[in-house]
């Protein structure tokens, strides 16, 4: 995904958008610290925190032990104490072991004393597949913690809107959950040498049509891109959103978008039940208002009711897809979708995630 918004701009990697924005931020203000198990490896964790222990040294980015409710609690009482940490995760299932310290702690004190504290912390959490990871290395739990209020939950699909994110996300007030998907740390866009903020709680437009509404998360964005150029080549048109932000969200973009097209699509990488699309179908068809619902056709797609598998092959059913996306998108209208042999081909092609792990 290219997106050029500054003439002063590059093509980088997502990760090294993740590390710049880390480096940018650490250099104006010295309360920011990056932590973590391996952030100090010779890997960087994917490239994201490369360069910043030779430029910053070990007092300001150093690894834990394998210790994630101690080390959750640690950089919460530091937020409180008036730093700015960033943890990373290198996996966001082993997040479920810090939720007390996050959900109880974090989330809730501004609030519990009268708004004099503020826990000012940023959860890296990597999630999504890559070469077998399995059922409990390959979850999106993000839905999770979108039910709790006091939690910023963001979800950028590109370099641009990465590193904008972060610097955001760092500076904000409040715990951010910031969710990165493994397949998205070679993706590409342009983004400016400088410093820059990408809004919290804004979302962006992709691509525009008039049929449908296809919303993806996080590494859907991809895939829905993709979707919409089989649907195109159907003569089918469709905007895509990308909402960035979980929560807070960008509900006016989304209900803009589906008061012009009547059918909305979302595409989540996570489980239905409970999840982030039905709760963004269901917001939207609120804000659309009663006289409106009736007319507005909506579907959601996912994972699969199912543990993540780990062969390559039942994977391939087990997450949404360019060509599962696009056949929903045309039943939702009421077409029938014609995806030769080269498009089906294309859509089981996985992006090669290289990583230590």
């Amino acid at each position: 995904m290219q997106i050029d918004t500054a003439k002063q701009s590059r093509l980088i990697r997502y990760v090294d958008a993740i590390a710049e924005a880390c480096a940018q931020e650490m250099d104006i203000d010295d309360k920011v610290f990056v932590y973590g198990l391996d952030v100090d490896d010779h890997k960087a964790i994917q490239g994201s925190t490369a360069g910043l222990l030779e430029k910053f040294g070990p007092n300001r980015i150093f690894s834990t032990p394998l210790s994630e409710d101690a080390m959750t609690g640690f950089g919460v009482g530091a937020a409180m104490a008036g730093f700015r940490p960033i943890h990373v995760h290198i996996r966001m299932d082993f997040v479920l072991l810090a939720m007390n310290q996050l959900v109880n702690m974090a989330a809730k004190s501004h609030y519990m004393y009268d708004g004099q504290v503020n826990v000012p912390i940023v959860i890296r959490a990597m999630i999504g597949r890559s070469w077998g990871q399995g059922a409990q290395h390959s979850q999106a739990l993000h839905s999770m913690f979108m039910h709790v209020p006091g939690l910023k939950v963001v979800a950028p699909s590109n370099a641009y809107d990465a590193k904008g994110l972060l610097i955001s996300s760092i500076r904000d007030n409040n715990p951010v959950i910031f969710v990165e998907h493994r397949l998205l740390c070679n993706q590409e866009s342009y983004v400016p040498y400088e410093s820059y903020q990408w809004p919290i709680g804004k979302g962006r437009l992709l691509r525009e049509g008039n049929d449908v509404t296809i919303v993806g998360i996080s590494h859907m964005v991809i895939e829905s891109l993709r979707a919409s150029t089989l649907l195109e080549e159907n003569s089918i048109s469709c905007d895509v959103i990308d909402p960035i932000s979980l929560r807070p969200l960008d509900i006016d973009l989304i209900v803009s978008s589906v008061k012009k097209t009547g059918h909305l699509l979302v595409v989540d990488n996570g489980w239905l039940t409970c999840g982030a699309g039905g709760e963004i179908i269901l917001q939207a068809l609120e804000s659309c208002g009663k006289a409106n619902i009736l007319g507005i056709k909506f579907a959601r797609i996912g994972f699969a009711d199912t543990p993540c598998p780990t062969t390559r092959s039942l994977e391939d059913l087990f997450y949404p897809s360019s060509v599962t996306i696009a056949q929903r998108a045309s039943e939702l209208i009421g077409v029938k979708l014609e995806i030769n042999e080269v498009a089906l081909q294309r859509a089981k092609e996985v992006e090669d995630f290289k990583g230590p792990f």
